[in-house]
Order: structure tokens, then C-alpha cells, then sequence
């Protein structure tokens, strides 16, 4: 239903310059969620181009460090990711977590999902080393914050997961897979 959802936000998104203009937090919101649609439909382009202007506007309206403005930093990376594109979407993860852990603070769930996008995206450049130490390091925050059940945390997991199997840490995996049943 991705496709549907595309279609009713490029209508609500076009509603809403005309109504609202383009710069109202309404419209921006609308926006960013057909960037996000085109994303899970897997128009990467398309997703990475608005959310660029996403960015673009929520920075001059909102500023840049507003939480708003760094959601839209982390979701753009997410889309570089989705195209390919690592060393930019490292880059940028790295930018917003930097700002995250100013702003909002070290353990607030929008850090923690930076946390977790950055190692996802050093991950995915095969820099393993780095991902499972920030992987690990995310997890340990996010079971004590937000608890060992909650989606974040078990992303986390799946993530370090992945990154000792392809390191071939199979012992490391087991004992995480072994934690993670533990708590089911």
C-alpha cells in the first residue's frame, strides 16, 4: 500500500503549499512523509531528493539544530544508505549524532537511533570493527533506557548481530541470540 500512501501524501503535500505554503511545519511534515513513502517503495532518488529539500527548508525555518531539522539530517542519510551511497550517509549520521548528543543529550531515542544509523552505515561499508563497537555501545544504553523489548533495542541487536556474523564471530552471535531468547 506504499504506492497509496505516496499518492495521498503528494495530495495532502500539494494541498498544503497552496493552503498553508510551503515553509509550514504541516507542509514540511507531509512532505518528509512522502519522502519517506517513496523510500519504502524503494524510489531512492526520488526519496533522497526530498528529503534534501526537506532538509533544506526545515534548516532556514527551523534551524539547524532544531529536533525537527536533525530528524530530517538522519532520515536523508538513511535514503544516501538505501542508494548506496555509505561514505555520504556515514558522513551525515556522523554530523547528526554530533549534534544529537549536544542538543538533545547522549541517551535521548533520537541519539540512540543515530547511534544505531551510523553503525548501521559504517556496517555497511564494511568498516565491522566500528559498527560493533557503536552497535554495542547503542545497545547497552537503549536496554537500560528503554529496555531490552523495545524495537530500537532489538534493531540493535539484530544489527550487532549481523555485523559478528559477517566478522565470523560466531560465539559473540550465539551469546547475543542466546540474550535476546533469554528476554522473550
Amino acid at each position: 500500500k506504499y504506492a497509496e500512501a505516496a499518492a495521498l501524501f503528494a495530495d495532502i503535500w500539494k494541498i498544503g503549499k497552496r493552503v498553508l505554503g510551503a515553509e509550514h511545519p504541516n507542509t514540511i511534515v507531509w512532505m518528509d512523509n512522502l519522502a519517506l513513502a517513496y523510500g519504502a517503495q524503494g524510489k531512492t532518488a526520488e526519496a533522497a531528493a526530498l528529503q534534501a529539500q526537506t532538509l533544506e527548508i526545515r534548516k532556514r525555518v527551523l534551524g539547524a539544530e532544531h529536533p525537527d531539522t536533525l530528524t530530517s539530517m538522519g532520515n536523508l542519510a538513511y535514503a544516501y544508505r538505501a542508494q548506496g551511497k555509505y561514505a555520504e550517509a556515514a558522513a551525515l549520521q556522523a554530523q547528526t549524532l554530533e549534534i544529537q548528543k549536544r542538543v538533545l543529550g547522549a541517551e535521548h531515542p533520537d541519539t540512540l537511533s543515530s547511534m544505531a544509523g551510523l553503525a548501521g552505515a559504517y556496517a555497511a561499508q564494511g568498516k565491522h570493527a566500528e559498527a560493533a563497537a557503536l552497535f554495542a555501545e547503542t545497545l547497552k544504553i537503549q536496554k537500560r533506557i528503554l529496555g531490552v523489548d523495545h524495537p530500537m533495542t532489538l534493531g540493535s541487536m539484530g544489527g550487532l548481530g549481523a555485523v559478528y556474523r559477517a566478522q565470523r564471530k560466531h560465539t559473540e552471535a550465539a551469546a547475543l541470540l542466546a540474550a535476546g531468547d533469554a528476554n522473550a
